[in-house]
């Protein structure tokens, strides 16, 4: 009697698990620090099991293969080994509840057959429309590059004649409102200027929304030639006032601005937020520690991580030849990976594919040259009035190393016209915080301080008057 019970338990147990279907689309919202993504899987059975695909509809990519996808015993696994990606997660009432890890990072995602939609964020800043001033979606070339780039130009009125800012994003592929983390920074310092009689165009980073162009193979100094491409436009519109045309850049924004700034006397001032002054590799180096630090690591693995990234960086820097460079980096991480036996690849990603992943980091076209880049050889070279602020808890661009390299590039090159300024309490995005680390950036209702506003809109006025 025991016996036949056991066996009839364990059929109904294996109806339970054949009659599971797990083909077709399922949605997900992977929730990120910072961030919402749907995700979408797509899968089918196939005669030697299953196979798969993602898409991830807000970054614009669509049917990106999956190499491994299981299921069984109610278990679905799915992993993406160029990407560090794997999932995890178990079959019950039409739902699949796991976790999605990616570079070592776990986030709870749950998939279903209905769409998921992201949470409401509050952003009491944000305008919302009609705006009490002119707005135009506007289109400019640069030629250099053979790029259209798409923006939004505000003004005070239609008609008239007014001083304007071009915002200048900063590092990755923004669009015209730095949209970030749930926030939109730009449409907030755009709005608040246009109100105050300051005219502004804000544009989609090359390649990215509206604007043309590959933003993966570019560079800050290509960057530099789209923003004074947007200098160009403004000379041609009759409202503009020609004399009264400036840059607000933030974070690498404020790298490209001093570039600008530097070649065009069109440019009558320059506004750096969070702005860099140190070369490309010691501003990561001080940015990696401190954000390890802030994340509760060890001071004995921030050291070990700052030696490691320190020769990384030098090899960058001295290299004169690609084929070279990765030859160097792979018998710098296979000697790293010798010395700890113990260390784990993620899932279905051999030992050569993650030094070949780790690499690719590295060596990319834009942080070979960030890497190398010196800020300071623009910066000496640009006349006209600056002002630098930065927030006193910024963990990306250290406030007092920062602004003490602009201040003295600007001093040696013999420009007088220069304001620098810690703000306290606020972070790399300008908000008010309580640690400044990026993990804040979401969970903080504000996007853009107001006395950071407030110091930004007085300095202007005050160029605009001279």
């Amino acid at each position: 009697m025991k016996k036949a019970s056991i066996t009839i338990v364990i059929f109904f147990l294996s109806l339970t698990t054949f009659g599971q279907d797990i083909t077709g689309k399922w949605y997900g919202l992977l929730k990120v620090p910072g961030a919402q993504l749907p995700i979408e899987i797509n899968v089918t059975k196939t005669e030697n099991g299953y196979k798969s695909t993602m898409d991830s509809p807000d970054q614009k990519a669509f049917d990106i293969p999956i190499p491994s996808t299981s299921f069984e015993n109610a278990t679905f696994k799915f992993a993406i080994p160029a990407g560090r990606i794997e999932y995890e997660g178990t079959f019950e009432n039409n739902k699949i509840k796991g976790i999605f890890k990616q570079v070592g990072q776990s986030f709870p995602m749950e998939l279903s057959r209905e769409k998921v939609e992201k949470m409401a964020l509050a952003r009491p800043q944000e305008p919302k429309k009609p705006y009490p001033y002119y707005t135009e979606e506007v289109t400019f070339e640069n030629k250099k590059d053979g790029v259209t780039l798409a923006g939004t130009l505000t003004l005070p009125n239609k008609e008239g004649n007014f001083p304007v800012v071009i915002l200048i994003t900063g590092s990755s592929p923004q669009n015209r409102d730095e949209e970030l983390l749930g926030h939109k920074p730009f449409l907030v310092i755009s709005d608040y200027l246009t109100r105050n009689g300051i005219g502004v165009l804000r544009y989609d980073d090359r390649g990215t929304a509206s604007s043309k162009g590959n933003y993966a193979t570019s560079t800050t100094l290509d960057f530099s030639y789209d923003t004074e491409a947007a200098v160009n436009y403004l000379l041609s519109r009759k409202e503009i006032n020609k004399k009264s045309i400036g840059l607000v850049g933030h974070s690498e924004g404020g790298v490209v601005a001093p570039m600008v700034a530097s070649r065009n006397k069109n440019v009558s001032f320059i506004v750096l937020l969070a702005g860099t002054g140190l070369r490309g590799d010691k501003l990561l180096l001080l940015q990696q520690e401190l954000i390890s630090r802030a994340g509760g690591a060890s001071e004995e693995n921030i050291n070990e991580a700052r030696i490691f990234n320190e020769k990384i960086f030098d090899l960058i820097i001295k290299s004169t030849d690609d084929s070279i460079l990765n030859t160097d980096l792979t018998n710098l991480f296979e000697e790293a990976i010798s010395k700890t036996p113990d260390v784990k690849y993620p899932e279905g990603m051999t030992k050569e594919q993650y030094i070949k992943f780790q690499i690719n980091q590295y060596t990319d076209t834009w942080i070979k040259y960030f890497i190398k880049l010196d800020p300071s050889v623009a910066l000496e070279k640009v006349k006209c009035p600056v002002i630098a602020l930065n927030g006193l808890k910024d963990l990306q661009v250290p406030a007092k190393e920062n602004l003490e390299a602009i201040k003295n590039a600007l001093a040696k090159g013999k420009n007088k016209k220069v304001t620098t300024k810690e703000l306290p309490n606020l972070n790399h995005l300008f908000q008010e915080c309580t640690t400044g680390a990026p993990s804040e950036y979401d969970k903080i209702e504000q996007t853009f301080s107001p006395i950071a506003l407030t110091e930004i809109l007085n300095w202007i006025k005050i160029q605009v008057k001279n």
